[in-house]
Order: C-alpha cells, then sequence, then structure tokens
C-alpha cells in the first residue's frame, strides 16, 4: 500500500486543521477514518489529533468563523483532553469534529478508563495507546489533502493481509481496557466485507497473539458495564457476518460473559428434524437473518429463538421432544436481555417473537377462526417478523425452502380475514356500553363479558353488531356470577388451533397420551 496518497477529506475537517497547523501546531487524522479510508470506505467519524492543548483548542475556536453564528463553537466535558468543534455541516457525521490532544495514559483500575493521563509530545506516543494496529494510523500534512501515513505499527500490512493485531503487548491493551476483546472480535467481522484495496473480501482473522491473550483473559469481561457489552454485541449482530461473530465468540471464550444461555445448546442433539445440534442451529438460524438484512429484534430473535431447547428436552435421539420450548425460551430470553440492559420495547418483541415461533398451521386443518385467534394472539403487527423468524428456523434446520406452500396458505388466510375482529376493542360494545345495558358499576364482570364476547366474535365475525352483542350482553348478564367466571375462564382457556395442533401432532407422533 502507499505511504502517500490523496483522499477526499470534508472541507469541515480540512479547515479545523489548517486552523490548527496557522497557528503552528501539528494536525492529524487518525483511528478509524484513516483505516476506512484506506479500505475505500466512507469514515463513519471524523477525529483529529494535535499537540495543541484543549485550551488552547478553545482558545484557537472561540470564535471560529465555521461554526453556527451566536452559538459556543467548542464543547469539552470530559477528562481525555477531547474538545468537541461544532460546525455549520448538515450530515450528522460532521456536526461536532474530536480534536483530541496527544496524550498517553496509565493505570487501569476498571479494565475500562485510564487512571492518570499525560499529554504527549508526539503522534507517534498518542498512537501507541490505540488498541489494534489497523486503528493506529494517522495522516497528516498541508490541509490534510497529500498528507504521509504514519503507521508506526504497520497497520497497512495488516489491512492487506486481514489482521486483528493488538498494538503491542495484546495482555497490556487488555488489561487496560477488556471491552477490547469484544472489539477485536467485532472488527473481524464488521471488516470482513471489504479488502484493503476495497470491495468485497473474506477471511479477517485475528492474530495468533492477539487471539491467545483473549482467551486468556476472557474472563476480565466481567469488570465490563452491561451496557457497554450490549453496545458491542449489537453492533456484531448487526453486521452481514453475524454468526461468524457468535463463534468468534464462543472459541474466544467470550460468549460465557455476554449470552451464557446460548452456550446451554453447545453438543445437544435433536430429533429426526434437525441435521444440527440446538447451538448449531441457532447460529445458522441468525445466518440467515443477518444476510436477509433483518432487523436488530428479528436478528436477536433468530438467534434465541430455541434457547429453551436444552431445558425442555425429553429423551434422547430421532424421538426427542422440546415440547413447550417456546415458553420456557422466552422467559429465559426476557432474563438475558434484561441482564443486558436492552431497551425494554425492543425486548419485548423478541420475547414475543420466540414465544409464538411454534405456531402449527395445516391448510386442511385449522379454520378461519383459527386464523383469527392466532392473529389476536400474535398481533397483526407482528406477523411478518414472526414469518422471517420461522423462515430463519427452517434454513438453520438444513432446509432448502425458507418460504413453503403453507406459509404462503397461511399469509393468504391472514389477508382473507384481517378486516374481522380480533381485539375487544374491535367490539360493537364496549365496557361502558355493558355498564350501562345492564345497569352495573365498574368491576371484573364487566371484563368477564366482553371476554366471552369476543370468542364468540372470533368464531362468528357476524355476530359483531351492535343489537345481537346488546342482545348476548343482557343474557350473560343473567348468569350468577360463579357461572360468568367459569364461562369468562373457558373462553380465555380456549385453545388457538394452532397451538392445539402442534401439541396433538408431538403427542400422537411420540405416543404421549
Amino acid at each position: 500500500m502507499d505511504k502517500k496518497a490523496k483522499f477526499d477529506i470534508p472541507k469541515e475537517v480540512q479547515s479545523i486543521a489548517l486552523v490548527l497547523v496557522d497557528n503552528g501546531f501539528e494536525a492529524y487524522i487518525v483511528g478509524g477514518c484513516v483505516r476506512d479510508i484506506l479500505l475505500g470506505q466512507e469514515p463513519k467519524d471524523w477525529d483529529i489529533a494535535t499537540n495543541a492543548t484543549p485550551d488552547k483548542v478553545q482558545e484557537l475556536f472561540s470564535k471560529w468563523q465555521g461554526a453556527m453564528p451566536d452559538k459556543p463553537a467548542t464543547v469539552y466535558e470530559n477528562d481525555f483532553g477531547t474538545v468537541g468543534i461544532k460546525t455549520k455541516s448538515e450530515d450528522p457525521r460532521l456536526k461536532i469534529i474530536e480534536v483530541t490532544t496527544f496524550r498517553s495514559e496509565e493505570g487501569y483500575a476498571d479494565k475500562r478508563h485510564p487512571d492518570h493521563i499525560t499529554f504527549a509530545k508526539t503522534i507517534e506516543e498518542d498512537l501507541a495507546r490505540r488498541d489494534f494496529t489497523v486503528n493506529a494510523m494517522a495522516m497528516g500534512g498541508v490541509k490534510l489533502v497529500a498528507g504521509e501515513i504514519v503507521d508506526i505499527f504497520r497497520g497497512q500490512d495488516d489491512l492487506t493481509n486481514k489482521i486483528i493485531r493488538s498494538v503491542g503487548r495484546p495482555e497490556e491493551r487488555f488489561a487496560e481496557d477488556a471491552l477490547r476483546m469484544m472489539r477485536a472480535v467485532r472488527f473481524a467481522v464488521e471488516l470482513d466485507d471489504f479488502s484493503a484495496g476495497g470491495g468485497p473480501a473474506s477471511g479477517w482473522q485475528i492474530d495468533p497473539a492477539t487471539h491467545k491473550a483473549i482467551e486468556a483473559h476472557s474472563r476480565e469481561l466481567e469488570f465490563i458495564s452491561k451496557e457497554r457489552i450490549r453496545d458491542e454485541f449489537i453492533k456484531i449482530i448487526e453486521t452481514p457476518r453475524a454468526a461468524k461473530g457468535i463463534m468468534l465468540l464462543e472459541e474466544l471464550n467470550l460468549l460465557n460473559y455476554v449470552l451464557p444461555e446460548l452456550r446451554h445448546g453447545i453438543g445437544v442433539g435433536q430429533n429426526k428434524h434437525h441435521i444440527y445440534s440446538v447451538f448449531e442451529h441457532s447460529v445458522r438460524a441468525l445466518d440467515y437473518s443477518a444476510k436477509e438484512n433483518h432487523a436488530l429484534h428479528v436478528r436477536l430473535a433468530a438467534l434465541l429463538h430455541d434457547v429453551g431447547k436444552p431445558k425442555a428436552k425429553r429423551g434422547e435421539g430421532p424421538d426427542s421432544t422440546f415440547y413447550g420450548h417456546e415458553v420456557v425460551g422466552a422467559k429465559m430470553a426476557a432474563k438475558a436481555l434484561d441482564r443486558l440492559r436492552f431497551p425494554k420495547d425492543l425486548a419485548e418483541k423478541v420475547i414475543h417473537l420466540i414465544r409464538y415461533h411454534m405456531f402449527y398451521y395445516n391448510t386442511d386443518e385449522v379454520s378461519a377462526a383459527g386464523v383469527r385467534r392466532f392473529l389476536a394472539r400474535v398481533g397483526p403487527e407482528n406477523v411478518g417478523d414472526l414469518m422471517k423468524v420461522r423462515e430463519a428456523d427452517r434454513i438453520g434446520s438444513g432446509v432448502p425452502k425458507a418460504v413453503p406452500y403453507k406459509s404462503r396458505h397461511l399469509l393468504f388466510m391472514i389477508e382473507k380475514v384481517k378486516s374481522d375482529p380480533i381485539s375487544a376493542k374491535m367490539l360493537k360494545v364496549n365496557g361502558e356500553d355493558v355498564m350501562r345495558i345492564l345497569k352495573i358499576e365498574p368491576g371484573p364482570k364487566v371484563g368477564q363479558i366482553l371476554a366471552v364476547l369476543l370468542e364468540e366474535v372470533l368464531d362468528d365475525p357476524t355476530k359483531n353488531t351492535e343489537d345481537k352483542l346488546t342482545t348476548r350482553t343482557k343474557e350473560l348478564g343473567k348468569f350468577t356470577e360463579k357461572e360468568l367466571i367459569a364461562l369468562a375462564k373457558k373462553a380465555k382457556e380456549k385453545k388457538d388451533e394452532f397451538e392445539e395442533g402442534v401439541e396433538k401432532d408431538m403427542k400422537k407422533k411420540y405416543y404421549v397420551k
């Protein structure tokens, strides 16, 4: 790779660097943006390193012409020597350019942040504190247009050879910041789509010494906050090579400190309908979901959909069963996602998809009423994502076709009944109507009557008229409390034909009474 080259550096970055250079200071773009440029990618952000102190940087840019008028041009709210320079750019990556004073670091009691920071004199000292060689390069020069690459750790060679290698001794780098172990995995899968000259590539590897050090120090990941671990895990899952990331986490002994529940499926054989272990099946399902560019919650559901199988397994060999594993798995996923501090709304989507991924559908067995109950249970808004999880489940099982005829027929039936009532909110009478008709006060009886009405309408949508429901409400109002509770309970517990069908099928197949 050439040591010098011309690059398209944004004018905002060039302007900031020029202010520093014109005032007698050095200015380099550093880290990930240099790596991305050399890979032919557009950088996600831009960072400048300088020998000017934070106070001097703030002074130089206090009245900078490139900032928004009548607003402070700088922000300095950290202890790491980083000053944010605000620009007029509409590009979110360029609204604030971070300018950081050369620094060296020492002491990492919390395995994440340095205990002491010392401002350094040279760019070489600054690069020595960075994590991996591909991130430890700098580029400087007049207006940063034709600057020379500062590459004292041979990062360009590692870009060419697709190697993730620690700067200096890997044990020291991971002792400084244990999260770097997960970052090594993340870079190995993020960069897998690019070669040093740009374009598709494959085979990024973690160099042997770095690999060995991660294995030896994996337990130190326990010292890292769950939020930090979650953020790196999400970045891994959101790459097209997410499955490779999971396998690397396991290979490096890191998965046990990220998602130990997933490891329970290692070596757990399945029945005659599967050719892979639970763990391998789950990773393959994720692989399909990632390659199809599914949303994060769908990818997580694909990865965790069978996490309950090891606990639910009964028997061994081709006739072993996993009845109820979707319920067990949903509970396990809930605990795992909560531990990793996933947002509640995202976690609820994942849990819901896992809970209902085992729906049963045979074109000649499930009625329109069953389809309506299915929609009432899973929510029409979740059907698309649920089908994606089922596709991933099928492909992960070694089945060549992601969308079989049964699935297509189900979608046809859903389209057919989509305007039918499937929730109490869609009934032609509501709680206030029930109280008015029966002249009763708010209480459990109102909800019990609505539950019975909904079940009857799910069976026959033609009953959903104000007159018919008013008449039926008057009839139900004559029931004793005990009778109404029993009727409401029976209605509430009425099985979804999807679940009833799969239960009957499994019991028949495995001779269970």
